[in-house]
């Protein structure tokens, strides 16, 4: 699912730490949420990939940008991803979250996915990221929910992608509703030179496999690339196979909240033991399930829950 970081959240996440302890704590939650998720893959996996998407403030100690790096926090992430940092509604740059990016990057790998309404705009912004040290992903109307394959790709190559570090170009197509079956999905993605691919561990509910997974790991150039699974880790998500019939927003009580615009997605407190054990931490885990795919990593997505539950 897109999920855009509106600048009202920001707004809110401002004004949380302005109104005492509780707020404080939710960034902080999310930092060891992210932490343990983190841990547990790479006991399996040592260089398993780790990238949060927004929440840019979780770089710092108690998620206060004015504080010193969470060092803890960023040894266990290898990049951040950041949705419409140049070209948003108000289609003039984040100079906030951009302020915080240009400190991390010299850490971190920082992966922005942009949406643009005018095609002609599409270049410019692949120039703005890439003047910033950024990496971009430029989608158009018609692929508002990361549904398509772009055929141009922009700083496409040939080298292998051993690391995060090394890319040069990304795909994000967490959307694979476009593909009447697994084998045309994979088809397609295989006849791609993406150096790295964010995407869906389903296709109409049946999981892909190691075989599967490993089938994409090498672009059509010949070169290797990385394949990063996708995880919501901030709001419950009604179509998957933790999902049951009888839950509604409050029963049980950690799904916490109406996410505006997803009907069928309810923020959650994501510090509760019983969304955390879907998460990670048994075999029956999501994050479990990636990485027995063979995923090189999880994209995280809704870190940003604190912005929108710090008032509850």
């Amino acid at each position: 699912m897109n999920k855009i970081l509106f600048s009202a959240a920001i707004a809110c996440f401002a004004l949380s730490f302005t109104t005492g302890f509780k707020a404080k704590n939710s960034a902080e939650k999310m930092q060891d949420f992210i932490i343990n998720i983190s841990t547990y893959t790479r006991k399996t996996n040592p260089n398993f990939i780790i990238i949060p998407q927004n929440g840019a403030e979780l770089a710092f100690t108690k998620g206060k940008p004015e504080n010193s790096f969470n060092e803890k926090f960023l040894d266990a992430i290898d990049g951040f991803g950041i949705e419409e940092l140049f070209y948003n509604e108000t289609l003039k740059p984040d100079k906030y979250r951009l302020g915080l990016l240009n400190k991390i990057k010299v850490t971190e790998t920082i992966i922005v996915s942009e949406f643009v309404k005018d095609t002609a705009m599409v270049h410019d912004s692949y120039r703005r990221n890439e003047e910033e040290g950024f990496f971009c992903f430029t989608r158009t109307e018609d692929n508002y929910h990361y549904t398509l394959i772009p055929t141009k790709i922009y700083n496409e190559n040939k080298n292998s992608i051993e690391k995060l570090s090394e890319i040069k170009n990304f795909l994000y197509i967490i959307n694979n509703s476009n593909y009447y079956s697994k084998s045309a999905f994979i088809t397609a993605l295989k006849n791609t030179n993406y150096d790295l691919i964010f995407m869906d561990l389903y296709h109409n509910g049946v999981k892909f496999n190691k075989e599967e997974i490993e089938q994409l790991k090498v672009k059509k150039n010949g070169g290797k690339r990385l394949v990063i699974g996708y995880m919501n880790i901030g709001a419950a998500e009604k179509f998957r196979y933790y999902w049951k019939r009888p839950w509604q927003l409050n029963s049980p009580k950690w799904l916490k909240k109406k996410y505006d615009g997803y009907n069928d997605e309810i923020w959650v407190e994501y510090w509760n033991k019983d969304w955390q054990d879907i998460i990670y931490g048994n075999d029956t885990s999501y994050a479990k399930n990636v990485v027995d795919a063979g995923f090189d990593g999880v994209y995280l997505d809704n870190v940003e829950a604190y912005y929108f539950l710090y008032n509850d």
